[in-house]
């Protein structure tokens, strides 16, 4: 969610901060902004509701804007409508303070009425702007400087922020972060703010990691860090190893369908991270036996990777024996969670910036559990936050809607629950080699069913102008019924539920009518039949039906579409099953003209609760 750019150097740094904000249109937004320090020392802002292409006319490509010293974000709205006025930067009232700001301020609305009696006007619905007055308002009180009154207001604001200001009469870029991702880019002369690494990978792969509570003083030759006792922190740049073409389109049309077709790679370097020979080998990521051994299983997560965590559920608790308990992060910590002894939670997270994921982790520690982040981003928040990290090889993921890193999760899954197995007693090494040597063949038929997917094309222009589409399924299936109707529901639009298949008649088949699309996956032999039972009882009240197995299944149920992948084991159906889905959902969103890479409403990277 929303967007943060900087920059400080010798270059003219508009153009700079608009390319950096055309990295990060991925995470969601509705406006966008830059405010750049001229030579002479004042600050100008230009703001947009829209598109980013809006702000780039406004500002010819940032060539109106003159300036080596700048700030830019896109918004993804909380606290006030999607507007001019909302949008960011915002100024403190006299304008000597411009801030741009990710996350919530949960207690705005105090700080406000504060500012209020102390003689502020506000002009925008946002929370932000709260934020550059009552740094201001430290600013002149104090008079103790930039670092001192962005400490101060870190020591009153609760919620979530990552912060850059600019301060009238000082040259620096000022930063600080709680709970919201900040990185700085470090380069010769010059130095660079983003909120994501793919916003900076063009001019430089040497970061600094701001940790929570942190604040820093970014200037053109050197960085400061502080904590939010003003006390100096020692601070080491890294290197990104993230490859600067793995975030553009490579030739697709739009990221989704290339990201589609990036999973026989994501799923084949995710287990030679972690395989050797006929083994799972967890050894580079520090995860050894003693770490997951455990009485029962916790998986928080929120969206796709909670569902990669209820198939995770499912393989586990057949091949180890052991309770699992998936559990969406957004509601884990508010309803006072028990924890048993020996219970090892398990995070799952694309970006490792999810804020209740995050929130999740944070007080499983507090309770005592162990804690094992599943994460496609090295250093971000919960990778760093959790006591051990297990890796997905997803590379940078741009479309909103999750697709490869979703698969990378369920790889990991699959090999979490081997070890769990093993570890166990339930399963011996000549059985793990038989389970990795089918994994082994995942790759190569997710490929088979991408060069088949006419049919899902032929399918997405018959039916574009759908209204409602259910999938059914158990088991597995019912995961993968969860993941399709998501994918479907987030870049179509059209109404898409996802049922356990004998729930349907509970209440649910009262909406089937005439002409209703209804998917039954069908790969889990031992309830094909009551599935394609469920199927028919749709069938006969007027809908339309389409069946999803393995090739050469005989299924007891008549379809008007029958679609097929090739057969694995049941317990990783959910990597080939899924892939009709995504397909199907990126070709009806192309049917349906609209914008697939950015659906409305939605933010890649849920930085706030």
């Amino acid at each position: 969610m929303c967007g943060i750019v900087g920059y400080i150097g010798k270059r003219q740094a508009a153009p700079i901060l608009l390319e950096g904000l055309k990295k990060l249109e991925y995470r969601g937004y509705d406006s966008a902004g830059l405010a750049v320090r001229a030579e002479g020392g004042g600050v100008s802002v230009v703001k947009t509701k829209g598109r980013l292409s809006r702000l780039c006319e406004e500002t010819a490509d940032g060539a109106r804007l003159a300036g080596t010293c700048g700030i830019g974000h896109t918004r993804w709205a909380t606290h006030g409508e999607p507007s001019e006025e909302n949008a960011h930067p915002h100024k403190c009232m006299d304008g000597s303070v411009t801030v741009v700001h990710n996350g919530i301020l949960e207690n705005y609305r105090e700080l406000r009425e504060k500012l209020t009696r102390k003689g502020y006007v506000f002009y925008s619905q946002t929370d932000t702007e709260v934020i550059a007055d009552l740094i201001d308002y430290y600013f002149k009180k104090y008079r103790s400087g930039p670092v001192d009154a962005i400490a101060r207001f870190m020591s009153r604001a609760r919620g979530s922020y990552a912060l850059a200001v600019l301060f009238s009469g000082y040259e620096d870029i000022y930063v600080a972060r709680k709970d919201s991702p900040m990185i700085i880019g470090a380069g010769r002369g010059e130095h660079f703010i983003a909120s994501d690494v793919p916003a900076i990978l063009k001019y430089t792969k040497r970061v600094f990691y701001i940790d929570n509570g942190e604040l820093a003083r970014v200037g053109r030759e050197d960085v400061a860090f502080f904590n939010i006792d003003r006390e100096p922190v020692e601070k080491q740049s890294v290197k990104v190893t993230l490859d600067e073409n793995a975030a553009e389109k490579g030739g697709y049309e739009h990221f989704m369908i290339k990201e589609i077709h990036e999973q026989p790679s994501t799923v084949e370097l995710t287990l030679n991270a972690y395989l050797s020979g006929g083994a799972v080998d967890f050894s580079e990521c520090n995860v050894d036996d003693g770490f997951l051994r455990a009485d029962a299983i916790v998986v928080v997560a929120c969206g796709s990777a909670y569902h990669a965590g209820m198939t995770l559920q499912y393989v586990a608790e057949r091949l180890a024996r052991i309770p699992v308990r998936v559990e969406l992060a957004s509601e884990f910590r508010y309803r006072d969670p028990i924890l048993a002894k020996n219970t090892l939670v398990v995070a799952i997270s694309q970006s490792g910036e999810t804020a209740d994921t995050l929130a999740a982790v944070r007080e499983a520690k507090a309770r005592g559990a162990r804690t094992l982040a599943v994460v496609n981003v090295r250093g971000s928040s919960i990778a760093r936050e959790a006591d051990r990290t297990l890796y997905t090889f997803a590379g940078p993921e741009i479309a909103v809607a999750t697709t490869k890193a979703y698969s990378a999760q369920l790889v990991a899954g699959y090999l979490l629950s081997l070890e769990w197995g093993r570890l166990a007693g339930r399963l011996t090494a000549a059985q793990i080699a038989e389970y990795v040597a089918e994994l082994r063949t995942l790759p190569q038929k997710i490929k088979d069913i991408l060069e088949h997917k006419e049919d899902i094309q032929k399918f997405a222009a018959e039916h574009a102008t759908a209204s409602d589409v259910f999938m059914i399924g158990r088991g597995v299936d019912y995961t993968v019924c969860l993941e399709g109707a998501l994918k479907l529901k987030e870049v179509s639009y059209i109404h898409t539920e996802a049922y356990a298949a004998g729930e349907l008649k509970h209440g649910t088949i009262s909406l089937i009518e005439e002409g209703t699309v209804v998917f039954g996956v069908m790969t889990q032999g031992g309830v094909l039949e009551k599935t394609a039972s469920n199927l028919e009882e749709t069938r006969s009240r007027g809908a339309y039906t389409v069946t999803l197995s393995f090739a050469g299944e005989k299924i007891a149920a008549d379809a008007e579409v029958a679609l097929t992948v090739p057969r694995t084991d049941e317990l990783f159906a959910a990597s080939l099953a899924v892939i009709p889905l995504q397909l199907l959902g990126y070709y009806m969103s192309l049917q349906r003209g609209l914008d697939v890479d950015k659906p409305r409403n939605l933010a890649k990277s849920v930085t706030v609760e």
